[in-house]
């Protein structure tokens, strides 16, 4: 097996991640872009999305996450009324070499943004048409 040029996510401690990423990494058709986000590069991103100060800027962090990492962000209402931020469903697509931890400390950073910027929140909101009409 070649070393690859690119630093790749160490793995998990056995037992404490459900990211299969060995399985990702012995498949050589796999899309390995995921394991590019380093703990390093995890921690940055991090800080990006706590500092998004409105909704254009939200959606193009999400487009590059994709564009980057093959990872959607889905945010939306949650089924009951939205009152605060935990309201909001925030959930990033499910797919191998994903850590569990990261799956956590996404949602929890756009709501730490949300909090911070209720704006974004209601920009949310009204691209969901809850606020329609009014």
């Amino acid at each position: 097996m070649t070393t690859p040029l690119i630093p790749l996510r160490k793995e998990c401690p056995p037992g404490a991640c459900d990211c299969q990423r060995e399985a990702l990494l012995e498949d050589p058709h796999a899309d390995l872009r995921i394991l590019r986000l380093t703990k390093e590069e995890e921690k940055r991103l991090l800080e990006r999305i706590e500092t998004i100060a409105s909704y254009p800027e939200l959606m193009r962090v999400g487009q590059r996450l994709e564009e980057q990492l093959g990872v959607q962000i889905r945010i939306a209402p949650g089924p009951n009324e939205v009152r605060t931020v935990r309201g909001f469903q925030i959930e990033l697509s499910q797919r191998p070499g994903l850590c569990r931890k990261t799956r956590q400390s996404v949602p929890a950073a756009i709501r730490k943004c949300l909090d911070r910027h209720p704006e974004i929140a209601f920009a949310i909101l009204n691209a969901h048409d809850l606020f329609a009409g009014q």
